[in-house]
């Protein structure tokens, strides 16, 4: 496959290998499944508001090994965690955070905690994604499941492309043939197509791509795990392809794969140019423990409320999307400071998107850049989120040797910044972002292991499963 440097070969057959071993059978009849991580270089803290984002797979995810176990029993392994996770795939599934009772994890002993040792919860919830379908699974899988080192809890979605892992797993044991639009109707989305205030001209694929296993993958953190989030992680980790920018409106659910205005060779010139920093604050702390997040949503459903009624529009659902442009323009003056910043924000991170969409697709990784860290600084000052670590990350990042634009990698309140840098000086600049961060953050960057606390990465493709 073009552009694809992960995993190695040396990555499958460990996983072959162990999988093998669990289940007795030969390495070749071994499947995996390829998840990646993602990053959204434009976009931030506005998918929630029905904005308009872009995201990149990077070469770095989720890798899960699974046979088919020839009955109804799964039975899986980590690499991360300790502990086997069991269950049959006929056990009728409940949501999560309404029923715990059918829990069986097997620690062998171990001290460790319920929370820490029950990593086998998405593997239930692609399962209950499932059932919720109608589908009847007969056939269970013995697996064994395994992230790329040092980036738990970084940022990157890695529940996601867990989340979809299993699920394509399960898919593929039992021969499901599963329709996106089957996936849609289900999770009640209504796909808008026209998306004409958002056309970009001919720098985009005519052929609008539609949401493939989404609205399961919606289901697993939504409706059985509870978490209150949108399908921007599920969406990028499945539609993306190498060369490609993915672009999601999250009104209207339209997806489009940006591809590069260039000849073919220039087309691969431009893609080895550059790499992606992945650099790791440190930081571990989950997001629900920190209400300012919640807060700024709140803030901005405020700020649409307030637009909304100025406008005569009262009545719709108090969304920024819902908020023209040019009413913004004129009623922006009724809202009060914080508010004003909120609405400040997401106006200008969607307009960052659209341009950044042509930059993309004329190959200015300069302006690409550019803006990508106008995104960061306007997360910072409007948005006013990011923990001082990750902000003082996010600063070093953008004097580093090389880098065209950095930003936070989610909401900034833990995990990692990223940056798209010249590929020549990517080395470099990593060297640079480990030393002055850990003249800032000592305690917190000695405990990032050195070989993983800036990554270099380059652009992946979409999740797949390799037979």
């Amino acid at each position: 496959m073009e552009g694809a440097s992960w995993p190695s070969e040396e990555e499958l057959d460990g996983i072959r290998k162990v999988v093998a071993e669990m289940a007795g059978r030969s390495p070749k009849e071994v499947r995996v499944v390829v998840s990646p991580y993602r990053i959204c270089p434009l976009g931030a803290h506005i998918d929630h508001q029905g904005g308009v984002v872009s995201a990149f797979t990077v070469n770095k995810g989720v890798l899960l090994g699974f046979v088919p176990s020839g009955d109804s029993q799964v039975f899986l392994r980590s690499g991360q965690f300790k502990g086997e996770v069991r269950f049959r795939v006929d056990d009728i599934q409940h949501p999560r955070h309404s029923d715990l009772k059918n829990d069986k994890i097997i620690t062998n002993g171990s001290s460790k905690s319920k929370e820490e040792c029950d990593w086998g919860r998405y593997a239930r919830g692609a399962l209950y994604a499932l059932q919720s379908r109608d589908n009847h699974l007969s056939q269970g899988i013995i697996g064994f499941i395994s992230g790329s080192k040092g980036l738990d809890s970084s940022g990157l979605s890695s529940s996601a492309a867990v989340g979809i892992a299993y699920l394509l797993a399960f898919e593929n044991a039992n021969n499901l043939m599963v329709s996106p639009m089957e996936n849609i109707e289900y999770d009640s989305i209504s796909i808008n197509l026209s998306m004409s205030s958002f056309k970009c001209k001919d720098e985009v694929l005519e052929k609008t791509i539609q949401l493939a296993n989404c609205g399961n993958c919606w289901l697993i953190e939504n409706g059985y795990l509870g978490l209150r989030n949108g399908i921007l992680d599920q969406s990028a980790i499945l539609l993306s392809r190498y060369g490609c920018l993915t672009f999601m409106n999250c009104k209207t659910k339209e997806h489009k794969l940006v591809r590069l205005k260039l000849q073919k060779n220039q087309e691969a010139d431009m893609l080895k140019s550059f790499k992606i920093l992945l650099a790791l604050s440190g930081l571990k702390h989950a997001l629900t423990n920190n209400p300012g997040y919640n807060n700024r949503v709140a803030e901005c459903q405020e700020a649409a409320r307030v637009l909304l009624n100025a406008s005569g529009n009262g009545k719709l659902a108090p969304l920024l999307s819902n908020v023209e442009p040019e009413a913004y323009e004129a009623h922006k003056g009724k809202l009060e400071a914080t508010l004003a910043r909120r609405a400040e924000h997401y106006f200008s991170e969607n307009m960052r998107v659209i341009k950044g969409l042509e930059a993309w697709a004329s190959g200015n990784l300069q302006e690409f850049g550019k803006l990508i860290t106008g995104s960061g600084l306007s997360s910072i000052k409007n948005y006013e989120c990011g923990a001082e670590p990750l902000i003082q990350l996010y600063e070093i990042l953008v004097r580093a040797p090389g880098v065209y634009g950095a930003r936070f990698s989610g909401a900034g309140f833990r995990g990692c910044c990223i940056a798209i840098v010249d590929a020549g000086r990517a080395a470099e600049a990593a060297s640079f972002v480990r030393e002055e961060y850990g003249k800032l953050q000592p305690e917190l960057a000695s405990q990032i292991n050195p070989h993983t606390a800036v990554l270099i990465c380059e652009a992946g493709h979409s999740a797949r499963i390799l037979l």
